[in-house]
């Protein structure tokens, strides 16, 4: 959300200071949220660069309610202040996508133990998957985030049997269909591919596809002739896995925020 394309980091859980009418001078807003200065916000106004509820707003001193109002700066949206919470989990492998399971396995439940929202998970990742998760308390985005129709991409590194060749990615490319329907690869790419010190080949290979079926990177990969044999999701849409840790958390950013409302239509 910052200007000229800068990106901002401020987790999207902070809070603006508003006036006792619940509303607040919109500078202030943009300046709280980490838009930039209250002066270079002033500016941004003034130039015409900032947009409330789809209407361009230069009057210094316009009065929003950071709640509900649909802000933008330069295109890119601020996401609206409220109670929510926003969260992005690196998942250990072994860690069931539920919050509790009655088998007593190790659940996402487990790992958030210690935070008093009730959240719920985006979509899910299997048991012997790791990787990124979002998890929040608001149950509407974590329904819209997750609708296959909104198509939003996400990115998963694989390590598979065998080496899988340049034909094999022009195949995954090409669409591949399954018992279950057809399968759209948006991208793939082969990461590294060696021989191990068993004499097995492997290779390494990034994908981007946009749905969610039960196993559908292990069911499309073993489709081609090469069964999965670690997995881990590392992107959906704007949001990086990075240098996150296993089983650690971080807020979203409101850049992060704002990308993911604009694609689930919120």
């Amino acid at each position: 959300m910052k200007p000229h394309d800068e990106k901002d980091t401020h987790p999207a859980s902070q809070r603006p200071d508003t006036d006792d009418d619940g509303l607040i001078r919109l500078q202030k807003l943009l300046a709280q949220s980490g838009v930039a200065s209250r002066r270079k916000c002033e500016e941004l106004m003034l130039e015409g660069a900032v947009e409330v509820d789809g209407e361009v707003v230069t009057r210094l001193g316009t009065k929003v309610d950071p709640r509900t109002a649909v802000i933008r700066v330069e295109g890119r949206r601020l996401p609206p202040i409220s109670a929510s919470v926003y969260l992005v989990l690196n998942k250990p492998r072994g860690v069931v996508s539920t919050m509790s399971d009655p088998e007593g396995r190790r659940t996402l439940g487990d790992l958030v133990a210690d935070r008093p929202e009730r959240l719920f998970h985006v979509g899910r990742l299997d048991t012997d998957t790791s990787g990124l998760l979002i998890l929040t308390n608001d149950g509407d985005f974590a329904q819209r985030l997750a609708h296959p129709s909104f198509e939003i991409d996400k990115t998963y590194v694989a390590e598979v049997e065998g080496q899988l060749h340049k034909g094999i990615v022009k195949q995954l490319l090409a669409g591949v269909t399954l018992d279950d329907g057809p399968v759209e690869v948006s991208r793939a790419r082969i990461v590294e591919g060696s021989h191990g010190r068993t004499s097995r080949e492997r290779t390494i290979v990034e994908l981007v596809i946009h749905e969610g079926r039960n196993r559908i990177v292990r069911r499309l990969l073993a489709h081609v002739g090469h069964p999965v044999t670690q997995l881990t999701r590392t992107q959906i849409g704007p949001v990086v896995l990075g240098k996150l840790g296993v089983g650690e958390m971080r807020e979203l950013t409101i850049t992060e925020l704002g990308e993911l409302m604009d694609s689930a239509s919120l």
